[in-house]
């Protein structure tokens, strides 16, 4: 089976999805078991998984020995800020230290801050965490972020929360090349269609939360999410036919005719 690996673990699923902005707890879970991942992420800043004992846990809806707990940084602005909410996020777990680091630019666009979060990689990685960092798509920075010991870089399609899809699919595909580690699309995706362009491309997997959280019908999303990741990933791998400008070639073999 085509599993996806990282640090080490390997994954039947290569979508990973976000576990905010949804109605309920229930809500969640039914969603996120629509979606068949295995990795989902956690805002530690937002999200109760232990941090108020009076409060419902989401550790209840979705329980971490069934899925691989991925804590984030989201609505750190500073390497530091970043640093002390994953510190924080270790003792919540139990020692756990898959992370996704991402720190952020500004309120507006949440494009990511590169400066930060290169600082921030450094000294997590230095610390024992495996981490998988959101990023830009510039392939400079994504090689420096491998360099540092990152276990998955994370360009964005386009930014978080827009449904944009992928802007720049020719970035995406130097960085692919250029990376040993997975990388995976966070941010930007907003339908089926998109899901399945990226697995096209190459990239290892997808992460999402908006565009399941905020579709009309979230666990219906969440379901063709899934079979979205899956055929995009086997178109990759089938590999597909090359394009031909201005040149068209039959589908049916042009020798032997009937009657000719």
């Amino acid at each position: 089976m085509d599993q996806l690996v990282i640090a080490g673990k390997a994954y039947s699923s290569r979508l990973l999805v976000g576990t905010g902005k949804y109605r309920d707890f229930a809500e969640t879970r039914l969603a996120i078991e629509a979606s068949g991942a295995e990795i989902v992420t956690v805002a530690i800043r937002r999200t109760n998984i232990g941090q108020d004992p009076n409060q419902p846990s989401l550790l209840d809806a979705l329980p971490a020995s069934k899925y691989t707990y991925l804590p984030n940084t989201a609505g750190c602005y500073t390497a530091d800020d970043a640093i002390r909410t994953l510190r924080l996020a270790r003792e919540l777990l139990d020692g756990h230290d898959l992370v996704k680091l991402e720190v952020l630019g500004d309120p507006q666009s949440l494009y990511p801050n590169v400066v930060e979060t290169l600082k921030a990689a450094e000294v997590l990685v230095k610390d024992g965490f495996k981490v998988m960092v959101y990023s830009s798509d510039d392939p400079i920075i994504a090689k420096q972020l491998e360099d540092i010991g990152c276990v998955a870089v994370m360009p964005l399609a386009s930014l978080i929360g827009s449904g944009m899809g992928i802007l720049n699919p020719w970035n995406l595909q130097i960085i692919i090349d250029r990376l040993q580690v997975p990388v995976v699309v966070d941010a930007g995706v907003g339908t089926a269609s998109d899901a399945a362009i990226a697995m096209e491309l190459g990239c290892a997997a997808v992460l999402m939360n908006s565009a399941i959280a905020g579709a009309q019908h979230p666990v219906l999303m969440a379901g063709a999410m899934r079979k979205a990741v899956e055929a995009g990933r086997e178109a990759f791998l089938a590999g597909r036919m090359p394009k031909k400008l201005y040149q068209a070639s039959p589908s049916s073999p042009t020798s032997g005719l009937i009657g000719s």
